[in-house]
This record gives structure tokens, sequence and C-alpha cells, in this order.
């Protein structure tokens, strides 16, 4: 997927490079993305990042393909090595014959709010691969460690043909909890000298992680954080059958321990499909993506209320004290249902 050649269509002629770029002929970006067209790939995930109007219109498109790849979720402190990891597990993923995209999720620039694209440079090992799709997005403010239009990005890598999408957040401290809800397996990576491990359970990522990986583990602290980790796990009480967090080592930077990390997702995987976890979480997954576009459509509705005259008079009568905030907040729903 990471060709530049334009694609031949089925009556012969070459898309240009230009027009896919500029394209907003839905069904068109789309076939081609499903042949592994980068740029009808890129066009598509612009338009979803732009919350575009024809996003509606690229999801029902895309539906038919979603659903069969795998996500995983990369999260941890800056500094951990977790684009040098995703580099190496790009690299075994690859060697077993799978396509894969990357979806990096970067700082937000203080000056344009762009991308500061880090990850793109690091990943250059896999920029001529046609297998391998990598995108930075950028972050834009939001908490949680990822863009708000992740998950549709993740549907268009998905439509795109990715056997597996890895999803690498933004490093955030306490917000980074969020990839847990948008991948089937989560990693956390640590590092020592990074902190111990009380700072990953004040974190809240203890509960989030499938699978944590102590990177850098040549590093002196190595084996003490390793202690750590499995003992905070230890203490954690699940029920009989419940997944136990894996705890791996790995030196990312020397492509060592990438083999157990991709050991240890394939016997979480088996472990969420004979539980029925994996479908139980993709079914909380569309849950939670179907609520966030009802709300935003809500709060879209209420902003041309705010600027007209029903809630201004509300919130007048509210601060006279003539009318309670719950029956203000009714009566504004009513002029919704209107």
């Amino acid at each position: 997927m990471s060709g530049a050649a334009g694609m031949i269509g089925t009556d012969g002629r070459s898309a240009g490079v230009g027009s896919l770029r500029r394209s907003r002929d839905v069904p068109l970006l789309v076939a081609r993305a499903r042949e592994g067209d980068p740029r009808a790939v890129a066009r598509l995930v612009t338009l979803v990042e732009s919350n575009d109007e024809l996003l509606p219109e690229i999801a029902a498109a895309l539906a038919p393909y979603t659903g069969r790849a795998q996500i995983i979720g990369l999260t941890g402190s800056p500094g951990v090595g977790k684009s040098t990891t995703t580099n190496e597990l790009v690299r075994a993923l690859r060697a077993r014959g799978q396509r894969v995209g990357v979806l990096a999720v970067d700082p937000s620039s203080p000056y344009t709010g762009g991308a500061i694209l880090g990850d793109r440079v690091r990943m250059q090992d896999h920029a001529t691969d046609p297998g391998v799709y990598i995108r930075s997005m950028s972050s834009r403010g939001h908490l949680g460690g990822l863009a708000a239009a992740t998950p549709q990005a993740v549907r268009v890598l998905e439509g795109a043909g990715c056997d597996v999408v890895l999803v690498e957040t933004v490093g955030v401290g306490q917000a980074e909890v969020e990839i847990a809800s948008l991948a089937d397996t989560t990693l956390v990576l640590l590092a020592p000298g990074m902190g111990d491990a009380i700072q990953a359970v004040k974190a809240g990522i203890l509960e989030i992680a499938d699978i944590f990986v102590v990177n850098k583990a040549d590093r002196e602290g190595a084996d003490a954080t390793y202690r750590d980790i499995q003992g905070m796990i230890g203490l954690a009480e699940r029920a009989p059958g419940e997944w136990r967090p894996q705890v791996v080592r790995a030196v990312a930077a020397r492509g060592e321990g990438i083999d157990d990390i991709l050991a240890a997702i394939d016997k979480h995987r088996s472990w969420m499909a004979a539980r029925g976890e994996l479908r139980r979480r993709r079914e909380a997954r569309a849950a939670a993506e179907i609520e966030a576009i009802a709300l935003g459509a809500l709060r879209d509705r209420l902003g041309s209320l705010r600027d007209g005259v029903a809630l201004p008079a509300l919130a007048a009568k509210v601060a006279a004290g003539e009318l309670d905030p719950y029956r203000a907040a009714q009566d504004l729903l009513g002029e919704l249902e209107g």
C-alpha cells in the first residue's frame, strides 16, 4: 500500500495522482483503496480526519469490509520506545505475510495544529513496502491519547484490506487509557527508570493492559520493573478463567523479544475467541461509537438552539429564579423533539 504508481482501473485508464488526492467520489476511492492504492487510502483518511460531510457515505461504503482486522493498541509514557516497538512488530507481521496498517497518533504542533510526524521518521524501514500503510494523525488537543477521528480511520485501514492495524497513541499519562476502548489487545510499554509500578497503578494502566512490555530490558533496573509489575498483577483480583496480563521483556532497538510479544498477542486473541470476549469488546466498541455519533449530532442541534431564542430565554428564567434547571432542560429537549 506504500507504492507510488497510479492504479489502473477496470476501464484501462490510470487514475491521476492529483485526481485521487482531490476526489470526492466515495465509491471510486473505496474501490481503489480495496485494490491497495495508497493515495485512495490517504484521501479517505484525510476526509475522515477533517470530519467531512462525506463521512456517513464513507462509513456506509466501508461497512461490508470491516470487522475482520486485528486491532492492537500500543501506549505508554514518552520515551519508552513505542515507535521502535511498532516498527519491529510491523517487520515481524510482514514476515508472516500479513498486511499491516499503522495509525501513529502524534502530539499536535502548538503552532499549526498538525502532527509532528516523529513516528513516521522512525518507520522509514517500511516506506516502500506495498503491504504496509503508515499514517500519522494529530491528536489536536483531544484527551485520551487518541485523535477523535481514530475509530473511523481504523475502519478505512480495515476496508483497505489490512489484516492487522497497530494504533500507537500519544503517551499522556492518566488519560492514555482510552486506547483500551478501541483495541482488541492493548500493549502497555514500560521502561527502566521511567517510574515504578506504583505509577502504573496511579495512571490506571494496570487495569487496561492485556500485555505489559518491559522495553529496554538490557538497562539497569529492568528486572526490578519486571518484578514490580508481576507483583501488582498478582495482587489484583480476578475471576477463575479471567485473563491474567502477560509481562514480556524486550529490547526493541535490537529486535529482541518481538517474537515473545507476538506470542503473547496470539495467546490473548485465542483466549478472547474461546470465551466470546472478542465479540463482546467489538460490540462494546460499536456501541460507544454509535453513542458518540448520536451525541455529536445532539450537540450540533443544541448549538443551533443556543444561537437562537430557546436556550437564552430558558437561561434567563433559571438565572432569575423563575425556573429550575431540570425543568428548563426538559423544556429544551421538548424544543429538540419539536
